[in-house]
C-alpha cells in the first residue's frame, strides 16, 4: 500500500514541474487523493459492498471534483492532474502510467447492463484537458489524445488523436522529434506540433499548387523561347498572365499558422 502510495508521489513529481515536494503532493494534490478514495471504494466494490462503495466515490467527488464509478480500474502511476469535472465510468480500465487533464470523460455509449460500454486506456496514454473518449474500445499504448478530442474509435498506439469527431494520426518517424520527445517524457496535455491533420492537408495541397506553378511557370518560358525564335513579334505570345498570376503559398501558410 504505501509503496503504491510513493510510487503515486513519485509520478507527480516527476510530470508537474509545479511540485515542489512530497509533503506537497500529499496534501495539496486532488488527483491523488481522488485516486486513494478509488482504491478503497474498489475494494468494497469487490467484496460485495456496492453502496459502500459509490457512497465513498460520492464523497470523493464532494471533495476531488474527480468523478471515478467503484468498478472502474485504474494501474499504478496514474496521474490526475488539475482533474476538476473529470469523469471515469464503470467499466472504463486505465492503465499503467497514464495522465489525464482537467474535464476528461471516460464514457460510455451503451444502455445495455453488463457490457464493456467505456474505454481502456494503455500504457503511457496522454489524455488533454477537456477530451471526450466515448465507447468500449482501446487507445493503445503510448497514445495521446488532444484537449477538446471526441474519440469514438480505437486509437493506435503510438498515435495522436485530435478534432471532433477526432482524426487519428500515426506516430511520425521523424528522429528529431522523437529524440524532442524523449527529452520531455511526454507530451502535455496531449498536444504536439503539427497535429492538425486538416492543417497537413492544407500544407499539402498548398505545396502542390505552389510546385504546379513553378512548372507552369518554366512552360511560359519555354513557350516564349519557341516564340521569339520561330514567329514574327506580332506572333508572339503573350507572357502577362505569366508574370501577373501568382500562387501566394506564404501567405496562406501564414493564415494556418
Amino acid at each position: 500500500m504505501f509503496s503504491r502510495l510513493r510510487s503515486d508521489v513519485q509520478c507527480i513529481l516527476d510530470r508537474d514541474p509545479a511540485a515542489r515536494s512530497r509533503w506537497e503532493v500529499l496534501t495539496c494534490y486532488p488527483g491523488l487523493h481522488a485516486l486513494v478514495l478509488h482504491r478503497l471504494a474498489h475494494a468494497c466494490w469487490g467484496w460485495g459492498l456496492r453502496w459502500l462503495g459509490r457512497f465513498i466515490s460520492h464523497l470523493s467527488r464532494w471533495l476531488t471534483g474527480i468523478e471515478i464509478h467503484p468498478a472502474a480500474k485504474i494501474g499504478e502511476r496514474v496521474f490526475f492532474d488539475h482533474a476538476m469535472g473529470v469523469v471515469v465510468g464503470e467499466t472504463a480500465e486505465i492503465g499503467d502510467g497514464c495522465t489525464i487533464y482537467q474535464g476528461v470523460t471516460l464514457g460510455g455509449t451503451s444502455l445495455y447492463k453488463g457490457t464493456k460500454r467505456h474505454p481502456t486506456l494503455g500504457r503511457d496514454v496522454v489524455i488533454g484537458a477537456g477530451a471526450k473518449v466515448l465507447g468500449g474500445f482501446t487507445v493503445g499504448d503510448g497514445a495521446k489524445v488532444g484537449s477538446n478530442a471526441v474519440v469514438t474509435k480505437p486509437v493506435p498506439a503510438g498515435a495522436t488523436a485530435v478534432g471532433n469527431p477526432a482524426r487519428i494520426i500515426q506516430a511520425e518517424s521523424d528522429a528529431k522529434r522523437e529524440e524532442a520527445a524523449s527529452k520531455m517524457g511526454f507530451s502535455a496535455y496531449g498536444v504536439t506540433q503539427n497535429d492538425d491533420p486538416l492543417s497537413q492537408a492544407m500544407r499539402g495541397l498548398i505545396d502542390s499548387a505552389a510546385g504546379q506553378e513553378h512548372q507552369i511557370a518554366l512552360l511560359w518560358q519555354a513557350i516564349e523561347k519557341l516564340s521569339t525564335s520561330q514567329a514574327s513579334p506580332q506572333d508572339c505570345v503573350p507572357s502577362d498572365a505569366a508574370r501577373l498570376e501568382h500562387f501566394e503559398a506564404a501567405r496562406i501558410n501564414q493564415l494556418l499558422d
